[in-house]
């Protein structure tokens, strides 16, 4: 999610969602120890990437185009007018990379298969170069002793669905699970680590509520429908690769916010509550058996029109693990304005100290890292940080690249993964995001949120200092 879209996302009903500042927590603190130490040996760290966001090779070996395609090609949809055709030409540099992240004492790398890349139509016949394209990526990791952790949807639906109607159509539940089917039958044997999707609130909402992303969609109407497909084919996903690969480790992912009132006042505290029912627990709950809250959320009152018998059982799903995403928090106010879901509410930076602001506009709140992984720990799930990264100014001298403030939030956020594991939460891997600067969604290439440094015009890579920092303490 970036700036713009965090904020397009900030009404929710009566409710106004600020970034305000927070008091730093203090800085990683591990003595003699290493990370290593410091978690345990059976604690994964690594790195998380999406295919659209790294792959490039848009149209090449038969890959069908995807929503993101479509979309970015668009005028005036990405900053600056970038799109992902090339990026980090991943598909071609992937043998590389690889390496590069084995030298950074990385234990997993997780990544996305780009759907179209597959299933050029996104459903009928299957692509082989492109299916061979992610055995080789995969065999690649085991060959340097690298878990690949494998994201089965990480946004880039193929055009050809869209174009029936995407999420919002019902069939998408079935075109989804064939396709996990897929995937689980030609790669089950290597991977054993599966997420079903990246962070359904974002996608469902950003694409067809705001219209901030791909497929551009503004209509509470597509949004509720969306939300209800994705979430019974969140269950259904799980299902399916429990049933064709028992063996294998399933879960799916969040994106995440610890949400405060902006004071003690009812209004506010109501509004907090609609925040977190939104953007925390829309699709968790289902999916441990708890339905929608729409109790605390009225924007979503009239879901049932998608329901059908046996959809919420269907939407229940035992995963192994959450899969928890977290950047910054929110503040919620109460307001009288109504919900305008996609007008800019609120500027970040004339709330918060610009040091203590990414170049998303987010806020470093660490404090907010520790306060979702309690609230999160109370599902009873296992937890992987699945994505936790910022992007900042990255300054180039020679042959190194400085991100002193990266590395410092780096250290605060990873404090905080550390303080909740040592009070009981069952956390059990940490996943910087992201491995290489990448196309950022509709913010295009100019926030750079890598540990590695990427020129797009050479392909050249240089670890940066986070990466180093990494690399050391994972010795």
């Amino acid at each position: 999610m970036n700036r713009r879209d965090a904020l397009k996302l900030s009404a929710v009903g009566t409710t106004s969602l600020l970034l305000t500042q927070h008091p730093m927590a203090n800085m990683l603190n591990l003595g003699p120890l290493t990370l290593r130490e410091a978690f345990g040996r059976d604690f994964k760290f690594g790195v998380a990437t999406a295919a659209y966001q790294i792959e490039g090779a848009w149209n090449l070996d038969g890959k069908g185009p995807s929503i993101w395609d479509t979309f970015s090609h668009k005028k005036g949809k990405i900053l600056n007018g970038d799109n992902g055709d090339v990026s980090c030409d991943f598909y071609h540099n992937f043998s590389q990379d690889l390496a590069l992240l084995q030298s950074m004492n990385m234990d997993v790398f997780r990544f996305s298969t780009a759907w179209s890349r597959i299933m050029p139509e996104g459903q009928g016949p299957l692509n082989i170069k492109g299916i061979d394209f992610y055995h080789r990526v995969i065999d690649r990791c085991l060959a340097l002793s690298i878990e690949p952790w494998l994201t089965c949807y990480h946004w880039d639906l193929p055009q050809a669905l869209q174009d029936e109607g995407g999420w919002f159509n019902r069939d998408s539940i079935a075109w989804f699970s064939d396709f996990v089917e897929v995937l689980a039958k030609y790669y089950g044997d290597k991977v054993k680590h599966w997420m079903v999707f990246n962070e359904p609130m974002a996608f469902t909402g950003l694409g067809y509520m705001s219209g901030g992303h791909a497929p551009g969609i503004r209509s509470f109407k597509q949004f509720k429908a969306a939300v209800h497909h994705v979430t019974v084919a969140q269950g259904e996903g799980g299902r399916i690769l429990k049933e064709l690969l028992p063996d294998a480790i399933v879960g799916t992912t969040f994106s995440c916010t610890a949400v405060e009132p902006k004071s003690n006042a009812p209004r506010h505290q109501k509004a907090a509550k609609k925040a977190d029912a939104l953007f925390n627990r829309l699709f968790i709950e289902p999916a441990m058996g708890m339905g929608y809250p729409t109790e605390d959320l009225s924007m979503i009152q009239g879901i049932e029109r998608w329901v059908k018998d046996g959809d919420m059982e269907r939407a229940t799903f035992d995963f192994d693990f959450i899969g928890l995403q977290n950047y910054f928090r929110s503040v919620a106010r109460f307001s009288f304005w109504p919900p305008v879901f996609w007008a800019n509410l609120v500027k970040a930076n004339k709330l918060t100290k610009e040091e203590n602001i990414t170049e998303m506009g987010w806020e470093v709140s660490p404090e907010g890292m520790y306060h979702v992984l309690k609230q999160f720990g109370e599902y009873g799930k296992r937890i992987i940080v699945t994505e936790n990264g910022a992007a900042f100014e990255d300054h180039v001298e020679g042959n190194f690249v400085h991100d002193s403030r990266r590395l410092d939030f780096y250290k605060q956020y990873i404090g905080q993964v550390l303080r909740a594991k040592r009070e009981g939460i069952p956390i059990d891997g940490y996943f910087a995001w992201t491995f290489l600067d990448n196309f950022e969604w509709a913010e295009g290439y100019h926030p750079r949120f890598g540990i590695v440094h990427v020129d797009f015009e050479n392909q050249e890579r240089l670890i940066k200092d986070s990466g180093l920092w990494f690399k050391e303490q994972l010795r």
